[in-house]
Protein backbone atom coordinates (compact mmCIF):
# COMPACT_ATOMS: atom_id res chain seq x y z
CA UNK A 1 0.00 0.00 0.00
CA UNK A 2 0.94 3.62 -0.98
CA UNK A 3 0.97 5.77 2.18
CA UNK A 4 -2.26 7.18 2.87
CA UNK A 5 -4.21 5.60 0.28
CA UNK A 6 -7.74 3.83 1.32
CA UNK A 7 -8.21 0.08 1.06
CA UNK A 8 -11.91 -1.33 1.24
CA UNK A 9 -13.35 -4.25 1.31
CA UNK A 10 -16.92 -4.65 0.66
CA UNK A 11 -20.03 -2.03 1.17
CA UNK A 12 -21.93 -0.94 4.11
CA UNK A 13 -24.67 -1.09 2.05
CA UNK A 14 -24.07 -5.00 2.66
CA UNK A 15 -23.73 -5.26 6.25
CA UNK A 16 -27.08 -3.65 6.42
CA UNK A 17 -28.46 -6.22 4.07
CA UNK A 18 -26.86 -8.57 6.47
CA UNK A 19 -24.36 -9.53 4.07
CA UNK A 20 -21.21 -10.51 6.53
CA UNK A 21 -20.51 -14.86 6.36
CA UNK A 22 -17.32 -14.58 4.39
CA UNK A 23 -14.80 -12.48 3.68
CA UNK A 24 -10.61 -11.49 3.51
CA UNK A 25 -8.77 -13.30 5.61
CA UNK A 26 -6.99 -11.31 9.30
CA UNK A 27 -3.72 -11.89 7.02
CA UNK A 28 -4.83 -10.51 3.88
CA UNK A 29 -5.97 -6.87 5.66
CA UNK A 30 -2.46 -6.66 7.61
CA UNK A 31 -0.75 -6.54 4.20
CA UNK A 32 -2.88 -3.67 3.54
CA UNK A 33 -1.54 -0.99 5.49
CA UNK A 34 -1.08 0.28 9.20
CA UNK A 35 -4.31 1.09 10.81
CA UNK A 36 -8.06 0.36 9.80
CA UNK A 37 -11.49 -0.21 11.01
CA UNK A 38 -14.29 -2.92 10.45
CA UNK A 39 -16.16 -6.23 11.26
CA UNK A 40 -15.86 -9.84 11.64
CA UNK A 41 -17.64 -12.94 10.17
CA UNK A 42 -21.65 -12.60 11.24
CA UNK A 43 -20.63 -8.93 12.78
CA UNK A 44 -19.57 -10.30 15.57
CA UNK A 45 -17.85 -7.46 17.38
CA UNK A 46 -15.82 -4.54 16.08
CA UNK A 47 -12.71 -4.18 14.14
CA UNK A 48 -9.21 -2.65 15.05
CA UNK A 49 -6.08 -2.65 13.16
CA UNK A 50 -3.43 -0.83 14.75
CA UNK A 51 0.16 -1.01 13.73
CA UNK A 52 0.11 -4.69 12.50
CA UNK A 53 -2.18 -6.31 14.85
CA UNK A 54 -5.76 -6.68 14.37
CA UNK A 55 -7.73 -6.55 17.39
CA UNK A 56 -11.62 -7.78 17.92
CA UNK A 57 -13.84 -5.50 20.07
CA UNK A 58 -16.33 -7.70 21.85
CA UNK A 59 -19.28 -6.99 23.82
CA UNK A 60 -18.96 -5.86 27.44
CA UNK A 61 -15.68 -3.89 26.15
CA UNK A 62 -13.80 -7.23 26.43
CA UNK A 63 -10.67 -7.59 23.50
CA UNK A 64 -9.00 -10.20 22.05
CA UNK A 65 -6.05 -10.39 18.92
CA UNK A 66 -7.45 -12.29 16.21
CA UNK A 67 -6.32 -15.12 14.19
CA UNK A 68 -4.52 -14.79 10.83
CA UNK A 69 -6.86 -16.79 9.44
CA UNK A 70 -10.59 -15.53 10.66
CA UNK A 71 -12.76 -14.06 8.21
CA UNK A 72 -13.24 -9.99 7.57
CA UNK A 73 -16.77 -9.50 5.45
CA UNK A 74 -15.88 -5.15 5.95
CA UNK A 75 -12.76 -3.43 6.28
CA UNK A 76 -11.38 0.05 5.56
CA UNK A 77 -7.44 0.26 5.77
CA UNK A 78 -4.42 2.67 4.84
CA UNK A 79 -0.72 2.92 5.26
CA UNK A 80 -1.10 5.95 7.38
CA UNK A 81 1.34 8.32 7.53
CA UNK A 82 0.32 11.67 9.22
CA UNK A 83 0.49 14.66 7.50
CA UNK A 84 -0.20 17.14 10.51
CA UNK A 85 0.02 16.02 14.18
CA UNK A 86 -1.27 18.65 16.52
CA UNK A 87 -2.21 18.41 20.46
CA UNK A 88 -6.22 19.22 20.96
CA UNK A 89 -8.67 19.17 24.00
CA UNK A 90 -11.95 17.14 23.03
CA UNK A 91 -14.59 18.61 25.07
CA UNK A 92 -17.38 16.79 22.01
CA UNK A 93 -16.92 14.14 19.36
CA UNK A 94 -17.52 17.13 16.98
CA UNK A 95 -14.37 18.58 17.90
CA UNK A 96 -12.54 15.81 15.89
CA UNK A 97 -13.92 17.44 12.92
CA UNK A 98 -13.36 20.87 13.36
CA UNK A 99 -9.60 19.78 14.23
CA UNK A 100 -9.76 17.99 10.64
CA UNK A 101 -11.28 21.35 9.19
CA UNK A 102 -8.64 23.22 10.69
CA UNK A 103 -5.84 20.90 9.30
CA UNK A 104 -7.66 21.26 5.93
CA UNK A 105 -11.00 23.24 5.37
CA UNK A 106 -10.86 22.34 1.54
CA UNK A 107 -11.07 18.42 1.55
CA UNK A 108 -14.83 18.06 2.42
CA UNK A 109 -15.06 15.94 -0.55
CA UNK A 110 -12.48 13.81 0.25
CA UNK A 111 -11.27 11.20 3.03
CA UNK A 112 -9.67 11.82 5.89
CA UNK A 113 -7.39 9.42 8.46
CA UNK A 114 -5.94 9.74 11.75
CA UNK A 115 -5.21 8.15 14.73
CA UNK A 116 -5.44 9.96 18.84
CA UNK A 117 -4.12 9.18 21.85
CA UNK A 118 -3.90 10.19 24.94
CA UNK A 119 -5.99 10.12 27.78
CA UNK A 120 -9.48 9.78 27.84
CA UNK A 121 -11.83 11.51 30.65
CA UNK A 122 -14.90 10.04 28.97
CA UNK A 123 -15.84 7.63 25.93
CA UNK A 124 -19.16 6.08 25.49
CA UNK A 125 -18.29 3.15 23.19
CA UNK A 126 -20.49 0.30 21.44
CA UNK A 127 -20.06 -2.98 19.88
CA UNK A 128 -22.21 -5.42 18.09
CA UNK A 129 -23.34 -8.70 19.45
CA UNK A 130 -23.33 -10.51 15.99
CA UNK A 131 -25.98 -12.09 14.58
CA UNK A 132 -28.12 -14.67 15.41
CA UNK A 133 -29.67 -15.82 12.24
CA UNK A 134 -27.73 -15.40 8.78
CA UNK A 135 -28.68 -12.45 6.61
CA UNK A 136 -29.79 -10.62 9.68
CA UNK A 137 -28.85 -6.72 9.20
CA UNK A 138 -26.98 -4.37 10.67
CA UNK A 139 -29.49 -2.13 11.99
CA UNK A 140 -31.15 -4.81 14.21
CA UNK A 141 -27.71 -5.61 15.60
CA UNK A 142 -28.06 -1.90 16.53
CA UNK A 143 -30.90 -2.71 18.85
CA UNK A 144 -29.37 -4.84 21.06
CA UNK A 145 -25.45 -3.46 21.04
CA UNK A 146 -23.61 -3.70 24.22
CA UNK A 147 -22.80 -0.02 25.54
CA UNK A 148 -19.42 0.30 27.39
CA UNK A 149 -18.12 3.70 29.82
CA UNK A 150 -14.69 4.69 30.16
CA UNK A 151 -13.51 7.12 32.45
CA UNK A 152 -9.84 8.23 32.87
CA UNK A 153 -8.18 5.79 30.08
CA UNK A 154 -5.13 6.00 28.09
CA UNK A 155 -5.50 4.99 24.93
CA UNK A 156 -5.99 5.41 21.05
CA UNK A 157 -8.43 5.78 18.38
CA UNK A 158 -8.26 5.21 14.72
CA UNK A 159 -10.56 6.83 12.42
CA UNK A 160 -11.92 7.58 9.23
CA UNK A 161 -13.89 10.65 7.91
CA UNK A 162 -15.73 9.42 4.45
CA UNK A 163 -17.28 12.42 2.44
CA UNK A 164 -20.74 12.18 3.00
CA UNK A 165 -21.76 11.50 -0.44
CA UNK A 166 -20.35 7.84 -0.09
CA UNK A 167 -22.71 7.25 2.28
CA UNK A 168 -23.82 3.34 1.87
CA UNK A 169 -20.29 2.84 0.79
CA UNK A 170 -18.88 3.45 3.73
CA UNK A 171 -20.48 5.36 7.30
CA UNK A 172 -20.38 8.78 5.93
CA UNK A 173 -18.99 11.52 8.45
CA UNK A 174 -16.64 10.16 11.45
CA UNK A 175 -16.08 6.63 12.35
CA UNK A 176 -14.19 6.15 14.79
CA UNK A 177 -12.93 2.99 16.92
CA UNK A 178 -10.70 2.74 20.56
CA UNK A 179 -8.90 0.83 22.51
CA UNK A 180 -7.04 1.26 25.31
CA UNK A 181 -2.96 1.14 25.99
CA UNK A 182 -3.22 -2.48 28.11
CA UNK A 183 -5.88 -3.72 24.86
CA UNK A 184 -8.45 -4.83 27.11
CA UNK A 185 -11.44 -2.63 26.47
CA UNK A 186 -12.37 -0.73 23.83
CA UNK A 187 -15.03 -0.46 20.94
CA UNK A 188 -16.91 2.12 18.23
CA UNK A 189 -16.65 5.47 20.01
CA UNK A 190 -19.97 7.23 20.47
CA UNK A 191 -18.95 9.80 22.66
CA UNK A 192 -15.76 11.60 23.64
CA UNK A 193 -14.09 13.87 25.97
CA UNK A 194 -10.44 14.74 26.98
CA UNK A 195 -8.75 17.60 28.25
CA UNK A 196 -5.67 17.30 25.83
CA UNK A 197 -4.69 14.19 23.17
CA UNK A 198 -2.05 14.25 20.35
CA UNK A 199 -4.46 13.86 17.05
CA UNK A 200 -2.31 12.79 13.92
CA UNK A 201 -4.09 13.54 10.80
CA UNK A 202 -3.65 12.98 6.60
CA UNK A 203 -5.83 13.85 3.33
CA UNK A 204 -6.24 10.15 1.06
CA UNK A 205 -7.27 10.90 -2.35
CA UNK A 206 -6.93 7.02 -3.65
CA UNK A 207 -9.41 4.72 -3.10
CA UNK A 208 -8.84 1.54 -3.73
CA UNK A 209 -12.11 -0.97 -3.65
CA UNK A 210 -12.26 -4.49 -3.50
CA UNK A 211 -15.91 -6.88 -3.53
CA UNK A 212 -17.13 -10.00 -2.41
CA UNK A 213 -17.94 -12.16 -5.29
CA UNK A 214 -20.51 -14.53 -3.30
CA UNK A 215 -23.78 -15.20 -4.48
CA UNK A 216 -25.17 -13.12 -0.77
CA UNK A 217 -23.37 -10.39 -2.30
CA UNK A 218 -24.27 -10.24 -5.65
CA UNK A 219 -28.29 -10.69 -4.67
CA UNK A 220 -28.47 -8.39 -1.98
CA UNK A 221 -30.12 -5.45 -2.75
CA UNK A 222 -27.54 -2.62 -1.43
CA UNK A 223 -30.17 0.26 -1.41
CA UNK A 224 -28.60 2.82 1.14
CA UNK A 225 -30.91 3.62 4.08
CA UNK A 226 -29.41 6.68 5.71
CA UNK A 227 -31.51 7.31 8.51
CA UNK A 228 -30.70 3.38 9.43
CA UNK A 229 -26.46 4.12 9.12
CA UNK A 230 -26.97 7.14 10.86
CA UNK A 231 -29.31 5.28 13.47
CA UNK A 232 -26.65 2.48 14.47
CA UNK A 233 -23.61 3.87 13.66
CA UNK A 234 -24.35 7.22 16.30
Amino acid sequence: MEPNHIYQFSLLNALMDGVSETGITASKLSSKGNQGLGTFARMNGELLFLDGKIYQLQAEGNVREVNPDEQIPFAVSTQFEAQHTVSVALPRKETIDEALDAFNARAKNLFMTYRIHGRFEYLKCRTVRGQSYKGEPLSELGKKQSVEEYRDVEGTIIGIRTPTNWQGFGVAGEHLHFVNDERSAGGHVLEVKAEEVSMQMAVASNVHIELPTTEDFNEAKLVTDDAGVKAVEG
